[in-house]
C-alpha cells in the first residue's frame, strides 16, 4: 500500500464540509488521472519527483499505527486521501475498518472516477468527492465517469467539491451538478490558487455565485494558516 512517507500527519480539515475539523491525515500514493494544477503530483508524477524519496511501500498494520500516533489521545477524524485512494479500495476498506474499531469518524477523498464497493462504502463516514473539470487537463472521459458519479450523487454522506478559477469552470460545474442531479446543498465551490491571495480574490466573486445557486462557499484553511508547507 503506498503510502508517502512524510504524509501521516495530525493537522485540522482544510477543505470541504468538514473543514477546521481537527483530523490525522493518510496521503497514499498513485492516481490514476494526472491534473495539470494536481499541488500533491508528488504522489504520481515520476517524471518531475523522485519516486524512491516520496513513496513508502506500507502495510495496512504499519499506516494504522502511525496513523495512531500521529493522531494522539484526542484527534478521532481520518482523512484518506492521495492521490487517489480508490484505486487501492481493498487496502483502504482494511484501514477504514481498524479506524473506526477504534473510534475515529472516517473521511476519503475522491476523484469521483471509481465506484466503491459496499465493503468499503460502509465504513466511510464522509466522501469527499472532487470530479475534475476541463481545467485540469484530463480527456473528459478519463475524469467523468457517469456510473461512479451517479452512485455518489445518491449517497447522502458525499460532499461534492468543485475547483473553480473562472466563469467557464463555473459553467462547466454548474451543469455536471445538473447532468447527476447532485443536491446543491451537497455542492462546494472551491476557488483554484495555491495561495492566500489568490484564493480570496477568487472568493470574491465565487461568493455571490454560490448564493444564487444555493451551493456552499468552500476555501483551502491550510494556506492561510501554513501556506504551501507539506505536511499540514
Amino acid at each position: 500500500m503506498p503510502s508517502g512517507d512524510p504524509e501521516i500527519f495530525a493537522t485540522v480539515q482544510g477543505e470541504g464540509a468538514s473543514i477546521g475539523v481537527p483530523s490525522v491525515f493518510v496521503r497514499l500514493g498513485h492516481c490514476n488521472l494526472r491534473c495539470t494544477w494536481c499541488d500533491t503530483a508528488y504522489t504520481w508524477d515520476w517524471s518531475r519527483y523522485d519516486r524512491e524519496r516520496e513513496i513508502a511501500e506500507l502495510d495496512v498494520d504499519a499506516i494504522f499505527a502511525r496513523a495512531l500516533t500521529e493522531a494522539g489521545p484526542s484527534t478521532r477524524n481520518m482523512v484518506i486521501t492521495g492521490g487517489e485512494p480508490l484505486v487501492q479500495a481493498d487496502e483502504v476498506a482494511e484501514l477504514a475498518r481498524r479506524a473506526h474499531a477504534a473510534g475515529f469518524r472516517v473521511e476519503v477523498e475522491t476523484n469521483g472516477t471509481v465506484q466503491p464497493g459496499p465493503e468499503l462504502a460502509a465504513v466511510v463516514d464522509q466522501w469527499n468527492v472532487s470530479p475534475k473539470l476541463a481545467g485540469s487537463g484530463n480527456e473528459e472521459r478519463l475524469r467523468v465517469r457517469p456510473q461512479a458519479l451517479t452512485w455518489f450523487a445518491r449517497q447522502d454522506n458525499a460532499w461534492f467539491k468543485l475547483v473553480v478559477a473562472n466563469e467557464e469552470d463555473l459553467a462547466e460545474a454548474t451543469a455536471l451538478v445538473a447532468r447527476f442531479e447532485v443536491p446543491p446543498a451537497r455542492v462546494i465551490l472551491m476557488p483554484e490558487g495555491t495561495s492566500a491571495s489568490t484564493i480570496a480574490e477568487r472568493s470574491r466573486w465565487l461568493a455571490d455565485r454560490c448564493r444564487a445557486a444555493g451551493y456552499r462557499l468552500g476555501t483551502r484553511l491550510h494556506l492561510f494558516v501554513w501556506g504551501s508547507e507539506r505536511g499540514r
